[in-house]
């Protein structure tokens, strides 16, 4: 190959260099988008909670939602979440000022040798961030200080996902890119078919016929890549969810809305999805089933045995006493038991009648045909009041 063609070679077509000089200048979008958000969910808080992650700070979706977070955190002995003492936020808009930096020296000297490094630099500082940012969660979810904590449950572990849904006690917390995150993941997703379709475009080959085959071939892996992401976000998010001890104090019932007070009474509903509803009685969790669960699906039911309040049994293998002596917190004196000899030493002790899932779920709908009226609480429950606001 003459010296010339040599030259040409190595040379990046100057449609490549189009893209990579957009995807530079995209890059800049970034400092002013949100990089990641997570947010949470509870009956407790009808609008959610959320964070944004942004390049240099965290700030709260709304106006006290950070605030409102560091307040949940301090129950279970998390670190306050304080953007000032957090390192990355002050390298990362170096180090994404210095890729845009790059990226246009790329795209302005057309090399193909500078292209593919700048690309391996860019996929090997967005692996390094995200395995950062999943050890930050992983220690704010982990690193409990036990001293302090008003709520402590053993094994327990309040770790958000990197992508995707998980259940955090009575939350279930989201956490996806941003709008800035996913503008940087379409730039890796464009250095990554330009440095290919260039690789495939080199040697001494008509540069233009060789262009039509790495240009649909770049599209490929951009679709490749792109389907690579969508499965990886599916999978992160699909995690088996089952059922977990109710904590007194913390859960929320999601048909009454009142905070749990008693460890006795109370159930699940692991819906299709693998979200997991609480509830302060059976008889809130058998309405909810009726009123409020016939879209999304249901996964799985569980109650709380009486006998041994840490353990779940499946509702529908339960044994039940319905008793005006043993009273439940929504008042229809529905107690459930995981075994049989317990349930008829209730009966024995404080008498009622025996009933099974079906006869439980008969009795609230003849209790409440048109679902659970306002009101109709045992007196045991409390109002939930949402921290830091008035």
């Amino acid at each position: 190959m003459a010296g010339g063609d040599r030259a040409q070679a190595s040379r990046m077509a100057r449609g490549s260099r189009i893209l990579i000089l957009v995807a530079s200048i995209a890059l800049g979008l970034t400092y002013i988008l949100p990089i990641w958000t997570i947010s949470l969910e509870a009956p407790q808080y009808p609008e959610g909670l959320g964070m944004v992650i942004r390049l240099n700070t965290i700030e709260g979706q709304k106006k006290h939602d950070l605030s409102n977070i560091n307040n949940l955190n301090h129950y279970i002995g998390m670190k306050r979440i304080e953007p000032e003492s957090i390192p990355e936020l002050r390298i990362m808009p170096v180090v994404v000022g210095m890729l845009i930096l790059t990226g246009l020296l790329v795209a302005g000297l057309g090399r193909k040798r500078l292209l593919y490094a700048w690309t391996a630099v860019f996929l090997a500082i967005s692996l390094v961030g995200l395995a950062d940012f999943w050890k930050w969660e992983y220690d704010y979810g982990h690193d409990l200080d036990e001293e302090t904590a008003i709520i402590k449950i053993p094994g327990m572990s309040y770790q958000p996902p990197l992508i995707g849904s998980r259940e955090i006690l009575n939350f279930t917390a989201h956490s996806w890119p941003g709008t800035g995150g996913a503008i940087a993941i379409l730039v890796a997703l464009t250095a990554v078919g330009v440095s290919f379709r260039e690789w495939r475009s080199g040697g001494g080959r008509d540069r233009r016929a060789e262009g039509g085959v790495g240009a649909a071939s770049s599209k490929k892996l951009v679709g490749v890549g792109s389907l690579g992401l969508v499965m990886m976000f599916g999978l992160a998010g699909c995690g088996d969810s089952g059922p977990r001890p109710l904590v007194a104090g913390v859960d929320a019932c999601a048909d009454c809305l009142m905070v749990l007070d008693s460890n006795g009474h109370g159930g699940q509903i692991v819906s299709a999805k693998g979200r997991i509803y609480t509830f302060d009685s059976v008889e809130c969790m058998a309405n909810h089933l009726r009123m409020a669960m016939e879209d999304e699906g249901v996964r799985s039911l569980w109650v709380v045995d009486f006998s041994e309040p840490q353990s779940l049994v499946v509702a529908e293998e339960a044994f039940y006493l319905v008793s005006p002596t043993l009273a439940s917190p929504m008042g229809l004196g529905v107690t459930a038991f995981a075994r049989l000899e317990d349930r008829d030493g209730a009966v024995h002790a404080f008498g009622g009648d025996a009933e099974d899932w079906s006869g439980i779920q008969a009795l609230v709908s003849s209790a409440w045909p048109d679902g659970r009226p306002s009101g109709s609480h045992g007196g045991h429950a409390t109002e939930v009041s949402v921290p830091g606001e008035a």
